[in-house]
């Protein structure tokens, strides 16, 4: 029985290591035939770019001998299995370049150093300028605490290689973004910009020692310059036919794997990890089938730590039309909306921009193209599992803590009348005094819990229903499962017997949903809830039809 590749990185150590392997070595043969310069392609983390770009290098490069290693794969079946160890190869990979300055500037600046030591023979005999460009890019190098001067590092390292072999350089450059993304979250964003975007920028852009270039990362840095004017740049986002089948496994890659390690691709893996759509194909996220087929139980296991820190910071400074649109997404389980893939949320902050990030970042899928010239398309919360950390999203959104949402839900279905209680009140005990100001914030607060219960039931908010507008039905789509209405009541004006009003204001809740008869189209089991609030305090009326 192979081992399973959670979290293996190298190529080579996975086909030597007696891992499982899925071919995606085809991707060699699209990316000669393309022969593009530079190549972006994006893509969710744990979706595979690491290994892939790993796979790459370890084809081309030619102070390796990896005939053994691409033995049996696909690309060798192909007349570019000529192309093996051909051409001068440099990779690193920015995935690490994580947190604060001093550690992302000291793993950028390593992964060069690696680089410089692996090809340290090209270096030889240098004289004059030459010689004088090679000590001061050294010293720069070994300095650990600024990327200034660091532009001319790889573009330097590229002319000395091509002098050596008299050939280009292939470049492969992993998750090129990251080290953008954390100086924007962490708040040093200016101090690395410069000399980050000057290294690619010379690297990809104004070399002439380059062959073809391949970049992976979560979203396009567009605007630092790196780049523009590049006369064959292909961007490849995940609406992208190109480069669509080589991240993440497709349908019959899932079903193979799983059955090799005695499981089946069944309706609840499907439910748990299946929706993510990279170009026409329907791809699984790796990381949690892996993960899933290693530890036997269909739970959560994708996490994407720096997308999710960026989300939440933006959503905390969102406008008024986001949170609306954020509303119908939570209801409907899907938004059509302006989705700007081409453009990093940090660099212009927006909410096309912002729910950009959601798809980059794989919070959400597109499913349906509507306009392209405009950008316009349908996202949806792809599976279960990022469900599960969509709620964590809502609950900070919400300003809840983490698991309030999924205890008061639970307690509401269990039809728990005093411990659903209980915890609403709970719940009314975090947001500031100030928030809790009128109808719509206990119910938006509601809503955001309605997240959960997508799967089996249907959420109607503020529509036509009866003989009037309801606030809230939870509508069960199995009949044999109670569904629920809610109506919220709010207490503007000071009272001196404030639980007599609020008491009042609840009966009233219940009459309403009777009157105008918001149940009428459900089946089954009813139970009718009236809210009546005053800042934090509530009363609850609880009615079973």
């Amino acid at each position: 029985m192979k081992k399973i590749p959670i979290g293996t990185k190298s190529f080579s150590r996975l086909v030597e290591g007696n891992y499982y392997f899925v071919d995606k070595t085809l991707m060699i043969e699209e990316f000669l035939n393309r022969g593009s310069d530079v190549t972006l392609i994006t893509r969710p983390r744990r979706f595979g770019k690491t290994i892939n770009m790993s796979m790459m290098a370890e084809f081309f490069d030619i102070t390796k001998d990896s005939k053994e290693i691409f033995k049996g794969t696909k690309i060798m079946e192909t007349p570019y299995a000529t192309e093996i160890n051909q051409y001068p190869t440099i990779f690193i990979s920015f995935a690490d370049a994580k947190r604060d300055k001093d550690t992302v500037v000291s793993t950028i600046k390593t992964q060069i150093q690696d680089q410089w030591d692996k090809y340290d023979f090209v270096f030889e005999n240098l004289k004059g300028f030459k010689k004088n460009r090679y000590e001061k890019i050294y010293q720069v190098l070994e300095e650990s605490d600024s990327l200034k001067g660091i532009n001319d590092a790889l573009s330097f390292l590229m002319e000395r290689i091509q002098d050596y072999y008299g050939k280009e350089v292939m470049v492969f450059i992993d998750e090129y973004d990251t080290p953008f993304v954390e100086a924007h979250i962490n708040g040093f964003y200016d101090e690395v910009r410069g000399g980050l975007a000057g290294l690619l920028h010379n690297s990809l852009k104004t070399s002439n020692s380059l062959k073809y270039a391949m970049l992976t990362g979560i979203q396009r840095v567009a605007k630092e310059n790196i780049f523009s004017d590049l006369n064959n740049l292909i961007v490849c986002d995940i609406t992208n036919q190109r480069y669509a089948s080589y991240f993440g496994f497709d349908n019959d890659e899932t079903k193979e794997l799983l059955e090799y390690y005695h499981l089946e691709l069944n309706e609840e893996v499907k439910e748990m990890y299946d929706g993510y759509k990279i170009g026409d194909k329907e791809i699984y996220n790796p990381w949690s089938i892996l993960n899933y087929i290693d530890n036997k139980q269909l739970i959560p296991y994708w996490v994407n730590t720096s997308a999710n820190t960026m989300i939440k910071q933006a959503i905390e400074k969102a406008n008024y039309e986001f949170k609306e649109q954020y509303e119908k997404l939570v209801i409907n389980n899907y938004l059509e909306t302006t989705v700007d893939l081409q453009t990093s949320f940090y660099e212009d902050a927006d909410n096309s921009t912002l729910w950009g990030l959601f798809v980059n970042a794989g919070y959400l899928t597109i499913t349906k193209s509507i306009d392209i010239l405009n950008n316009r398309y349908r996202i949806e919360v792809p599976n279960k599992e990022i469900r599960k950390e969509f709620i964590n999203l809502t609950e900070y959104y919400l300003k809840l803590q983490i698991g309030q949402i999924n205890n008061v839900v639970d307690c509401l279905l269990q039809e728990d009348k005093d411990e659903f209680f209980n915890s609403y009140q709970n719940i009314l005990m975090l947001p500031s005094y100030h928030d809790l100001n009128n109808e719509n914030s206990y119910h938006m607060m509601m809503l955001g819990m309605c997240i959960c219960l997508s799967n089996n039931y249907k959420v109607i908010s503020n529509r036509e229903e009866g003989k009037g507008r309801c606030d809230l039905i939870i509508q069960a789509k199995d009949e044999k499962k109670t569904s629920f209405v809610l109506e919220f009541k709010y207490l503007k004006e000071e009272k001196k017997n404030i639980q007599e009003e609020l008491d009042k204001l609840s009966n009233e809740a219940i009459q309403q949903i009777k009157d105008r008869r918001y149940d009428y189209d459900l089946k089954g089991k009813v139970i009718y809830i009236g809210l009546a609030h005053h800042g934090k305090d509530v009363m609850m009326k609880w009615v079973e039809r």
